[in-house]
């Protein structure tokens, strides 16, 4: 593939080596003009190169963008992305399985943010996938916490889409221009709402009243604080989600119903992300330390504090200095149960 020669060359198998280089790079490209060259795309996972969600991101940056783009095909591992100009809009974007949209928003919500206007975004597909965050992650806490970052953008759930059926609906308003502030967020603050919801769809009321029952056993948290919700949806599907709203952000852990995974098993999966969350005393969880990293960087600065530094957020920062003017500072603070890591973020 020709690509140009100011173009960052980015190595897809290094680091944690998955779709989020290719998010991270599609974003940042957009935002600052830099076309790139990405190889070895995904090289290391079981069906590497672009999966449809890959390819759906792709091609919602190249729409927003006025991209021009070599290898957008299925099971692709090598990409050239020359961005162009970011444009406002009303945007519908599917998926076609059951592949993750919140993925997808969170490749486009950066330069959508970042450039002037408002829009509209349609997106189809995967709401509720096992290998992403689930949509209520996305709209109770992270786009919550944009939002005290100055960002104007909002999400509403139309119809879940659970794996492998897919078709989920939901659609985001973004309102572009208005330029972040740094965020500093070492402290939770006390509890102000717990809730263990038990979604399902197009299965036996049962399997959700197990999975809460063996929440209260494990938590005992009240009646009053454990739900279960049927919802409309193109197939069977069930999850559970844990969440914590705290004074100063809110943390939500989920797990999902599989074949021949009791209720109970799930419970336990989800109930022991949870307590590490809450023995940790560190507002920032795994995903979210991963996840604030591009918000920080176009803000110039801000810092947190999480308990778990994964190889996904390493990646990440890699990336992210790969095409913006920062830098990532990790300190360690060694705590009674868990140690944890105050990450700063400050100009280059």
């Amino acid at each position: 593939m020709q690509a140009p020669k100011d173009a960052i060359v980015i190595d897809g198998s290094e680091g944690e080596g998955g779709g989020q280089i290719l998010r991270t790079s599609l974003a940042l490209s957009l935002i600052t003009g830099r076309p790139f060259h990405l190889v070895k795309l995904r090289a290391r996972r079981h069906k590497p190169g672009l999966l449809r969600q890959h390819l759906t991101a792709v091609r919602a940056a190249t729409g927003v963008g006025g991209a021009k783009v070599q290898g957008d095909a299925l099971g692709s591992q090598e990409l050239v992305f020359v961005p162009g100009p970011v444009k406002h809009g009303e945007y519908t974007f599917s998926v076609g399985s059951a592949g993750s949209v919140t993925l997808v928003l969170q490749t486009v919500i950066w330069p959508l943010l970042h450039a002037q206007g408002q829009s509209v975004l349609h997106f189809e597909g995967g709401t509720h996938n096992p290998m992403a965050p689930p949509f209520e992650f996305i709209s109770e806490v992270f786009l919550p916490l944009l939002r005290r970052m100055g960002a104007q953008v909002e999400a509403n759930l139309e119809r879940v889409g659970f794996y492998p059926a897919g078709g989920g609906r939901f659609t985001a308003k973004i309102t572009g221009g208005q330029p972040l502030v740094p965020l500093e967020w070492h402290t939770r603050g006390e509890i102000v709402r717990r809730r263990a919801r038990a979604i399902y769809a197009n299965l036996p009321k049962s399997i959700a009243d197990r999975e809460l029952r063996a929440v209260q056993n494990l938590l005992g948290w009240e009646r009053p604080e454990l739900r279960a919700l049927e919802v409309e949806s193109a197939g069977p599907g069930n999850a559970l989600l844990l969440s914590v709203e705290f004074e100063h952000g809110a943390e939500l852990f989920s797990a999902f119903g599989e074949k021949r995974i009791s209720a109970e098993q799930v419970a336990a999966r989800v109930v022991k992300e949870l307590r590490e969350h809450m023995e940790a005393d560190a507002p920032v969880g795994p995903h979210l330390a991963d996840q604030l990293l591009i918000p920080l960087a176009l803000a110039g600065g801000g810092s947190y504090r999480t308990y778990a530094l994964t190889q996904h957020t390493l990646t990440n920062m890699d990336i992210v200095g790969r095409f913006l003017p920062v830098k990532f500072e990790t300190a360690a603070q060694h705590g009674d149960h868990h140690d944890h890591h105050v990450v700063h973020v400050k100009p280059a």
